[in-house]
């Protein structure tokens, strides 16, 4: 990856350059960007990673972490959300991605690598839910109905993102408009599809996925 200057802002305390460039990475990676979406996730979302080449923005990740009681779960735990992350077409493909999400998750100081905490993200295409897809615990995974605890665990979060949800599929109902169309192709597999086979992406939907990292509760 290249030496790049990153930033971890509090959304809230973003200026007015900072959030232009915001919108023009959005409408750089999205047909139809819905800058009402990217908004609104700015209000939602604590921190805002960003990664500058020589003042040049090279890409943004929203995200925020919390300590908050779960259902059927004694004391209070880390729920990590992580929000949109939009890089720019000269800087994709070295991992920026994936290590911008992870910094604005850690811009509270509550999330830490070592210690358990449940990793949630919303996604509206198969290529983003690989983050996640990959660790035993995730929630959904095409073939297995989700459990109750795990639905109950699902609506929390739903919650938390101010969104509404479908605990036996664990789609995100979206507000009638889209939130924008990848302009990259990217190659998934038919499986990689088969959890958004109900996400209607013209109505805004999304998946709601969820993880323990680094290992699940006993139980999950």
């Amino acid at each position: 990856m290249l030496n790049y200057e990153v930033r971890v802002i509090q959304s809230k305390k973003l200026i007015r350059e900072d959030l232009a460039a915001i919108h023009d990475l959005f409408d750089t990676n999205y047909r139809q960007a819905n800058h009402d979406y990217l908004d609104q996730a700015l209000e939602k979302l604590g921190y805002t990673a960003m990664a500058f080449d020589r003042e040049i923005p090279a890409g943004f990740a929203l995200g925020d972490a919390l300590q908050t009681s779960l259902p059927k779960m004694n004391g209070s735990h880390c729920v990590a959300l992580a929000g949109i992350c939009c890089i720019s077409p000269d800087y994709r493909r070295q991992g920026l991605f994936s290590f911008l999400e992870m910094k604005s998750l850690e811009g509270s100081g509550i999330f830490k690598r070592d210690e358990r905490s449940l990793l949630c993200g919303r996604m509206a295409h198969p290529a983003s839910f690989r983050t996640i897809r990959k660790f035993p615990s995730v929630v959904p995974r095409h073939g297995m109905t989700p459990t109750p605890w795990q639905r109950d665990v699902g609506l929390r979060v739903a919650e938390l993102y101010g969104v509404v949800l479908d605990p036996e599929t664990f789609i995100v109902k979206g507000k009638g408009s889209p939130i924008g169309y990848p302009k990259i192709d990217i190659n998934v597999s038919e499986e990689e599809w088969l959890p958004f086979k109900q996400v209607d992406r013209d109505r805004g939907d999304s998946l709601l996925g969820i993880c323990w990292f680094p290992d699940p509760p006993e139980g999950w």
